[in-house]
């Protein structure tokens, strides 16, 4: 059987119709919690109308299996599932795509960002790379499958997902379903996470920890600094020594060249405060916050373990800690005051991951990937793609790639190329071909 004569080259208008309306609604999928919440159903809902008619229910003529699972109001799930013919035959998922966007200031765009617009082979608007675009590519393959009802024996499942990160409310999207043993036939083979870019499997990403140190001195006249303790100075000296040390104990690691990182794990500045005040005032106390990006051959609860002790080691010694010239000091003896950090953590840690290089899930994607693209150079990014640590401690054989440009993955002026879809496609069908032939 020749699958990709069958279900043939991804449909242009069919693809831009649907893209169109999901672009359409990304205005109200914006995820920014408190101030913006994403409605997904307003996405999820484009994608049953599309799927409905080759759905085994509500009238459908069959023979997709369509599932809308929802846990909180207007944020569902859908999983839809081609059957195959042999019970226990394989089982292959795209999964990842999920139906929320990142924020968009439309004062700061070239274009609308709320409207798909057409430039040639640039398909512009918030979520053509991330990923809605995505949505409407797992969307045409299920729709074609429906149509064409190809005879396999392999089972192929899409899973398009209410987005978990950034959430305020824990348990709507990919982790309850799993929680709910709603995805556990997936196990049975490759789960395709389809939420990257570049048309490259991405093989690693990194774990992410966001922390914040507060210095606290003590406030007075800039004219009078022996009577100060500077929390800048005290600040800039500790976060240098803790850098020095996180590096130490975190070094490059040896894997890291075979996942074609492009960075080594790394902690740094983001973001720094001070309550306010004069030029001529030392103030009281300031705060640095940044984050550590972390390869997934560390443990993230040994790096806040780690700075944890920094940070009681310097509090302990702080009179060891250099000063910048001959007044700069951490203590104040006669007044029996000392300069002081406490380090917080914002959101959960979120742990990074390394796929299964020797799995056939990974050996198939970059079959397909050659084929298709002409080449193939799996590549990893210390960005972080939420879930998929836990999916593949549970068992899962996750893989991922993504069919939009990184160059404009969560920048303003999105776009993604309806040829990068094209090709997208295509790797999806080499995918379906290959498990087939596996007998």
């Amino acid at each position: 059987m020749d699958l990709k004569q069958i279900l043939g080259d991804l449909n242009r208008e069919s693809f831009i119709t649907l893209l169109s309306k999901l672009i359409g609604e990304s205005k109200f999928v914006q995820n920014n919690p408190p101030e913006l919440t994403p409605e997904e159903d307003r996405v999820g809902n484009h994608v049953l109308d599309v799927l409905q008619p080759y759905s085994t229910s509500n009238g459908g003529g069959g023979p997709l299996i369509i599932n809308h699972v929802s846990y909180v109001k207007g944020r569902g799930n859908i999983i839809v599932e081609y059957p195959g013919s042999d019970d226990k035959g394989k089982i292959l998922s795209f999964v990842g795509c999920h139906m929320d966007v990142v924020t968009a200031n439309p004062d700061d765009w070239d274009f609308d960002p709320f409207s798909l617009s057409i430039d040639g082979d640039k398909l512009r608007g918030r979520g053509t790379t991330d990923c809605l675009g995505h949505v409407a590519l797992v969307t045409e393959l299920m729709r074609r499958l429906g149509e064409t009802k190809p005879k396999l024996r392999s089972t192929v499942v899409a899973v398009f997902i209410a987005n978990e990160e950034n959430s305020t409310i824990p348990g709507i999207g990919v982790d309850a379903l799993v929680k709910d043993g709603l995805l556990n036939k997936l196990k049975q083979g490759p789960l395709y996470w389809i939420d990257t870019a570049d048309k490259q499997p991405c093989v690693g990403t990194g774990g992410m920890i966001s922390w914040t140190i507060k210095a606290t001195g003590k406030l007075f006249h800039s004219g009078l600094a022996h009577k100060a303790i500077n929390p800048m100075e005290l600040l800039m000296e500790s976060l240098k020594e803790i850098q020095l040390r996180f590096y130490r104990d975190f070094p490059p690691h040896p894997k890291e060249q075979l996942y074609g990182f492009a960075t080594p794990s790394t902690m740094k500045p983001t973001q720094w405060s001070y309550p306010g005040g004069g030029v001529n005032q030392i103030p009281a106390e300031c705060t640095i916050s940044g984050d550590v990006r972390l390869t997934p051959f560390y443990d993230i609860n040994d790096v806040t373990k780690k700075l944890h002790e920094y940070i009681d080691d310097i509090n302990a010694n702080i009179e060891n800690l250099d000063s910048r010239g001959p007044v700069s000091k951490y203590i104040l003896p006669d007044e029996n005051l000392r300069g002081k950090l406490t380090l917080s953590f914002g959101e959960a840690p979120m742990s990074g991951v390394a796929c299964n290089l020797d799995s056939r899930g990974f050996h198939v994607l970059c079959n397909a990937t050659k084929e298709v693209v002409g080449h193939v150079k799996p590549y990893s990014i210390t960005g972080s793609l939420p879930l998929i640590r836990e999916l593949q401690d549970e068992g899962f054989d996750v893989q991922t790639a993504g069919y939009g440009l990184m160059a404009t993955y969560h920048a303003k002026n999105e776009y993604c190329l309806f040829s990068d879809m094209c090709q997208g496609f295509q790797v999806f069908i080499s995918i379906i071909s290959q498990l087939e032939n596996d007998g």
